[in-house]
Order: C-alpha cells, then sequence, then structure tokens
C-alpha cells in the first residue's frame, strides 16, 4: 500500500495500491480487448434499474476466461495485468498449443508459473479440478454453481471458499460470506485465493475518485420527503417512524434484516445461512 502524503484535503488519509510493485507492466493483448458503451445501469427503455451509476472514466473490456473448458493442456502466465472492471488481478495465460486467453489470478502467483485445468492435477495454487477431489480444507476461489457453466463465487480479491466437508456426491463449502452450502462434486474450482487481497485497505480520500469510478451521489432516504422514501418526512432530524428499515420501494434492507425469498430454489442447498452483521 501507499500512503499519500496530506498536500491536499483530497489526499489526507488517503491511499492506493502500488500497482508498479505487482503487476509486470505488460500493455493488454489486444486480440482479447474490445470496446464497448457502458448501460450506466439503464434498461432497453433508457430507465434507471440500478440507482447511483453513471459517468466514470472509459474503459475496455478484457475478455476473462472464467469458464476454462480447455483441459488437460499445460498453461504458463507470461503477464499480470490490471483490469478496470474488476478489483483482482488477471493474468495472460498461454498455453501450450499456443492460445492465449485471459484468467483470473490467484495469491502468490509469478510471470512464469504454470497451472493445468485436469481431473488429475494436484492440488496446488492455480490449478482447477472438480471440487470433489479436493481434500478437507484446501481454499479454493472462482468456484462453479452448476458444472460447465463457469465460476461464479468467491472471485473478488482477497476472497477464497473452504472445502468443508465431502459427502454423497455435494461438497460442503464456507463461503466469504460465513455460509455454508452444498455444491455438486462434480463442479470445478481453482486452488488458492484471489489476488489483490489489499484492496480493502484502499482510502479513496475524496468524492472525485468514486466518480472515476463510475458512482455518482447517493441520498439518505431521510433527507427525502414522504413522497419520495418510507423513511422522508418530519421536523428537524426524525426517526424513520417504523421497526424495519427499508428500501425506496419499502422493502426491508439492510441492518441485518433478511431478505432472501422463503421459497427460493436453492435454499435446499444452504446448510448454513451466512450471519449478519460485523465480521472480525
Amino acid at each position: 500500500m501507499k500512503y499519500l502524503k496530506p498536500t491536499t484535503p483530497g489526499t489526507r488519509g488517503a491511499s492506493r495500491i502500488e500497482y508498479s510493485a505487482l503487476l509486470s507492466g505488460h500493455r493488454p493483448t489486444k486480440s482479447l480487448v474490445r470496446g464497448g458503451k457502458r448501460s450506466s445501469a439503464r434498461n432497453g427503455y433508457g430507465r434507471i434499474t440500478t440507482r447511483h451509476k453513471g459517468g466514470g472514466h472509459a474503459r475496455s473490456f478484457r475478455d476473462v476466461d472464467f469458464v476454462f473448458n480447455k483441459k488437460d493442456i499445460p498453461a504458463r502466465v507470461v503477464s499480470i495485468e490490471y483490469d478496470p472492471h474488476r478489483n483482482s488481478f488477471i493474468g495472460l495465460a498461454v498455453y501450450k498449443d499456443g492460445e492465449k486467453r485471459y484468467v483470473p489470478l490467484p495469491q502468490n502467483i509469478k510471470v512464469g508459473d504454470s497451472f493445468m485445468v485436469s481431473e488429475n492435477a494436484p492440488i496446488q495454487t492455480a490449478n482447477r479440478l472438480p471440487l470433489g477431489r479436493m481434500p478437507v480444507g484446501t481454499f479454493v476461489y472462482n468456484v462453479e454453481l452448476k458444472p460447465g457453466r463457469g465460476g461464479a463465487l468467491a472471485r473478488s480479491a482477497g476472497n477464497f471458499a473452504e472445502v468443508v466437508a465431502q459427502d454423497a456426491g455435494y461438497t460442503h463449502l464456507k463461503l466469504p460470506s460465513t455460509e455454508v452450502r452444498r455444491c455438486l462434486s462434480t463442479c470445478w474450482a481453482s486452488v488458492g485465493e484471489v489476488s489483490n487481497p489489499e484492496h480493502r485497505l484502499v482510502v479513496l480520500g475524496k468524492a472525485g475518485r468514486k466518480r472515476w469510478m463510475g458512482v455518482r451521489p447517493t441520498v439518505r432516504g431521510s433527507a427525502m420527503n414522504p413522497v419520495d422514501h418510507p423513511h422522508g418526512g418530519g421536523e428537524g432530524r426524525a426517526g424513520r417512524g417504523h421497526r424495519r428499515q427499508r428500501s425506496m420501494w419499502g422493502k426491508p434492507t439492510g441492518k441485518g434484516q433478511k431478505t432472501r425469498h422463503p421459497k427460493k430454489y436453492s435454499n435446499v442447498f444452504i446448510i448454513s445461512r451466512r450471519k449478519v452483521g460485523k465480521r472480525a
């Protein structure tokens, strides 16, 4: 981490990641980079579907492989690069047959290291194999929910899931949210922890850096009128007037309140619900 000197109000207390010490310095591979316009959280009718999004610096899209469908062919990491669309690092993997792909990288991997996607791959960092072949206690990332669909769980910077049990064709995983859930043992996962764990220590320092990231300001519900939000209205700084915290549309939200649908299809896979509130 790089902690900035307080030469301006915006740098007082701000911190950044020293990318020059962590990345390889290679330019993006043109064949795996494309342009495109961001939707700014609008749908096909131009209506806002997610609030507080818009603007931000222009970005190029990297074609990142989360499926890893190239099996039993060794690959070598030739560069470690920054991706503006995710908080972890990506690496350019060159397979033995010459094909190049961007892949999400684990911690402690260097340029020149190799990995393998195979059912018989050893339990080593960056190797990818079915969950059923993972011993208890293994840390994994980029975990599939359905075989062949591609990684969906534990993909953010510094995250990992832990294999806690193998039982009757299912693997029990403890997720970063503390939830314990069953996944089919035929789903694939990569061994290790996601790169860039220092991401959570970054202090932006000023509102402008948030705007560069495409995040627009958030207005408190209590600062609105009653017609605009359930928390609005009242004389002075008033309480919200009801027990449960609500969203703009009157649905329970935040503060550890359960918002999951009681009949959601995947409830049968959850062994232990996540523990809400602040975690150490």
